[in-house]
């Protein structure tokens, strides 16, 4: 049995103050895992991940290919975890290389000048609307909360009205 994905998040952030504070005690998790191929690979960005861990949870940062290799390694099994990406093509590389999830929880993707605002906090490019689409037709539910305890809201619908798919 793989290890336990107890949340996949999408959030350019990565690790951050509503991640350490809300998500991983809801989430109940024992470890985050920052997968991302920049982070790990970005000596600063890795010991901003390590210092912001919270207390009592370990923060490991790796390249998603890492991810893929770890993730049905029974030596893993016991890890209750927290991944987070920063960006939607990373989920989808994920879940297509093997990762069982249902659902994907959107944070915050940030502005700039080749996105598209659909939501407050979540600007996409034709890119993400493809990872997106892909993961809507694998059945992936896209979850848009901030924190735990906001109401969910789907981001498909936000695509729909803003005429991205």
């Amino acid at each position: 049995m793989p290890m336990d994905i107890r949340l996949l998040r999408i959030d350019s952030r990565l690790l951050h103050g509503q991640v350490t504070t809300n998500w991983a005690k809801v989430t109940k998790v024992s470890r985050i895992l920052v997968v991302s191929d920049e982070a790990a690979h970005n000596a600063i960005r890795r010991t901003l991940m390590f210092q912001a861990a919270p207390p009592g949870i370990k923060v490991n940062v790796m390249p998603v290919a890492k991810m893929l290799s770890i993730y049905c390694d029974p030596r893993f099994d016991f890890f209750r975890v927290l991944i987070l990406v920063e960006r939607p093509r990373d989920a989808q590389r994920l879940i297509a290389g093997g990762l069982k999830v249902s659902k994907v929880n959107i944070g915050a993707l940030s502005f700039d000048s080749s996105r598209v605002m659909v939501t407050d906090t979540i600007a996409v490019n034709q890119e993400d609307v493809l990872a997106f689409k892909w993961m809507h037709q694998h059945g992936i539910q896209l979850d848009v909360r901030k924190v735990s305890g906001d109401n969910s809201k789907d981001l498909w619908k936000y695509l729909k009205d803003k005429k991205l798919i």
